[in-house]
């Protein structure tokens, strides 16, 4: 079903999967990928959860999609942190969902966000992170030429200022340079799969400073609860994702796979294996 709640100044739009039954039952957060729609992947998992026994809810961060919230479109983490901590929220304020199970799930990107907010916030109990993005200054100076994308921020976020115009290049372009992923991508660029009309394919560009600065490998040892990463060598930046897995200061484990990183968004088996470890894996914790 559909529900709003409250995020700072903004009013998010999520999709509640419940199994029904009596009684309270364990409750899963999801989000997808940076600039992603809940529409995307989020539900996807979502729904597979709900139908394994869990409250998921998927939700829209400000900005995006449904949700309501100024500038549209900008990746901000810290931001999409306070989103997720107001997510937890209302899942755990819910009568049919147990307070005291609560679980995050963050696909790609999000696993980033998940954990941030998993640092502070002990409603949080258990972690399943798929596919996950989990940069540091190292890993993004490998992948962006960070010191060009950092002016190019700069001077939008100035012009913002100034005019409160935001300045916008695609997420994925096989002909724009300036596109936040440069590339043709099947999954964004298909309509059957990820290239949606809810998707509007724009990405902030005075987003850039702060998502390059964001350390998520730093956060690691903060994370004192249990932690399930799902990840293949031929996903995005597996290094990232194993000097995570090393640094992480509590019960963890690591599964490997084979998928590229898009398919952990809608293909098989890759769904369907990240699903099955992450039941397993709040059924053992939450």
């Amino acid at each position: 079903m559909k529900v709003t709640f409250a995020s700072d100044a903004a009013t998010l739009t999520g999709n509640l999967l419940h199994p029904g039954g009596d009684g309270p039952v364990p409750g899963i957060v999801v989000a997808g990928t940076w600039t992603s729609v809940k529409e995307q992947m989020a539900d996807r998992y979502a729904e597979r959860l709900a139908e394994r026994g869990f409250a998921a809810l998927s939700f829209d961060f400000a900005g995006y999609g449904e949700s309501g919230g100024e500038p549209r479109d900008v990746e901000s983490p810290e931001r999409k942190v306070r989103d997720i901590h107001n997510a937890v929220t209302y899942l755990a304020g819910r009568p049919d969902v147990d307070t005291g199970r609560i679980g995050a799930l963050g696909v790609c990107a999000a696993a980033m966000y998940m954990s941030a907010n998993a640092t502070e916030d002990p409603r949080v109990r258990s972690l399943a992170l798929v596919a996950p993005w989990l940069h540091d200054e190292a890993i993004c100076r490998e992948n962006y030429d960070v010191d060009a994308r950092l002016a190019e921020a700069a001077q939008a976020r100035a012009h913002w200022e100034r005019t409160g115009e935001v300045e916008y290049v695609p997420v994925v372009s096989g002909t724009d340079p300036r596109a936040a992923m440069p590339f043709d991508i099947d999954f964004y660029l298909n309509p059957a799969r990820g290239g949606i009309p809810q998707w509007p394919n724009r990405f902030a560009v005075m987003a850039w400073k702060e998502w390059l600065e964001f350390d998520s490998v730093a956060l690691a040892p903060r994370l004192t609860g249990p932690v399930l990463l799902v990840h293949s060598e031929d996903a995005a930046i597996p290094d990232g994702a194993r000097r995570f897995h090393a640094g992480l200061g509590g019960p963890k484990e690591f599964v490997w796979t084979t998928g590229t990183q898009f398919d952990f968004y809608d293909q098989e088996p890759a769904v369907t294996t990240a699903v099955d470890a992450a039941e397993a894996h709040f059924k053992d914790t939450l």
